[in-house]
């Protein structure tokens, strides 16, 4: 399979979207002729990014880009900043962007940039000149009609604000477009920073619905406290669903009578971790992807249930709130699981993307919307997507994942031929 990958993009999770795409691909029957320009991405930056730090010394990090298809639109997808980042997990992740965009029917190719750095060991200074940087490096390739970025891991509305004004500067006017996922004073959205979250918790609460398993009395496993675990985990608790174990990148949480999410975030205020916290018992994210519960949320990073764990895993519902946290190997052993309904990443967290769309739409038209409206779109949006997956599934006889990706790369091929090649 390696040897097919082209060797810049060559990476384990790479090669991950790669198969999923490949087994769709011969389900759909998609000619061998238009498979190489479905999965392959049609444009990747790669930029030195020299940046002063607060001594006077000079570090340079190295910055990514890369726009997947832009067959439907502009391209879109987050920025990440974490020490991991590399061009082929860039690659996968706007890969599976394409799809899950295609999915949801927005306009938008799947994109996704990033930095190889640790944001916690930057000053405030050096975050806003190494994001200034990036920026400056990539205007030539992102804008409200390319490339729209938005946050991802390590980034937020302040590192938006920072790639927005950046991008403006050398506009000569203000560009809100450019980026979403910012400030709601500076042409941000009602509702976005919440959306990915909120959207986990409206479609665990579908699937509980399909499988009539009642919220009272429901227990949930979150991994990745951040702000898609964190506003899932709290979302789901005013649904009456018991939060039993949290993590993060730190370590687990465990309390069988339900963890105190208020006292927790008073905790990680302070602490910025959930290490630490007396209201619950520590484990390990090991013991927490096994622990026996009926929602299972993984949201932290790619490849967490693997075929190590898969078999071991105990949950009625898999809710993926990451991008990828499922290997294929792992996938196949679940698939024989019947008694686990799995929420496929591109569907469970397509809430940011959706409620970025809105923000771009509202930031064109200088018209806003109330956060009610927003929301009321946004659930509407997933309650389709949800239902036509599910459908897809019963009809064709496939699990969930296959079908909303079956979904996706379909509309992006059928899209690809009525286009054309050119020249």
């Amino acid at each position: 399979m390696s040897a097919s990958v082209p060797q810049v993009y060559d990476t384990p999770v790479f090669r991950m979207a790669c198969q999923q795409f490949d087994l769709v691909a011969d389900f759909l029957e998609i000619p061998d002729s238009a498979r190489d320009r479905l999965k392959y991405p049609k444009r990747s930056v790669s930029v030195a990014m020299p940046v002063r730090r607060d001594d006077g010394s000079v570090t340079t990090f190295m910055g990514y880009r890369v726009q997947h298809h832009l067959t439907l639109g502009p391209t879109k997808g987050g920025v990440r900043f974490h020490p991991d980042v590399t061009l082929g997990e860039v690659a996968a992740l706007a890969m599976w962007m394409s799809w899950k965009c295609a999915l949801t029917g927005l306009p938008y190719g799947g994109a996704k940039g990033g930095v190889a750095v640790n944001p916690r060991e930057l000053s405030i200074g050096e975050l806003e000149r190494v994001t200034r940087r990036y920026t400056q490096e990539l205007i030539p390739f992102i804008g409200p009609q390319t490339d729209i970025p938005a946050p991802d891991m390590g980034t937020n509305e302040q590192t938006m604000a920072w790639m927005m004004d950046t991008y403006s500067l050398q506009s000569g006017h203000c560009v809100p477009a450019v980026v979403t996922g910012k400030p709601v004073s500076l042409g941000g959205s009602l509702g976005r920073r919440e959306a990915t979250g909120r959207g986990v918790a409206y479609l665990v609460s579908r699937a509980m619905d399909t499988l009539g398993i009642p919220a009272s009395g429901a227990t949930a496993v979150v991994q990745g406290y951040g702000n898609v675990g964190g506003i899932a985990a709290a979302t789901m608790a005013r649904q009456g669903i018991k939060i039993i174990a949290i993590s993060d990148a730190f370590g687990g949480l465990y309390n069988a009578n339900g963890i105190d999410l208020a006292k927790l975030d008073a905790h990680v205020a302070k602490t910025r971790s959930v290490v630490g916290f007396d209201g619950a018992e520590a484990i390990t994210n090991e013991q927490l992807l096994v622990t026996p519960c009926d929602i299972l949320v993984p949201a932290a990073l790619e490849r967490q249930i693997t075929v190590e764990n898969a078999a071991k895993i105990q949950c009625r519902i898999l809710a993926e709130g990451a991008n990828g946290p499922t290997t294929p190997e792992a996938d196949e052993i679940i698939a024989k699981r019947p008694e686990i309904f799995v929420i496929p990443d591109i569907l469970c967290n397509a809430g940011g993307v959706i409620v970025s769309y809105f923000e771009w739409v509202q930031d064109l038209q200088s018209f806003f919307w109330d956060e009610g409206e927003v929301m009321s779109k946004l659930y509407r949006i997933l309650e389709t997507s949800f239902m036509q997956t599910v459908n897809f599934a019963k009809k064709r006889k496939v699990g969930m994942r296959f079908a909303a990706l079956s979904l996706g790369i379909q509309r992006v091929h059928e899209a690809k031929a009525i286009r054309g090649l050119f020249p």
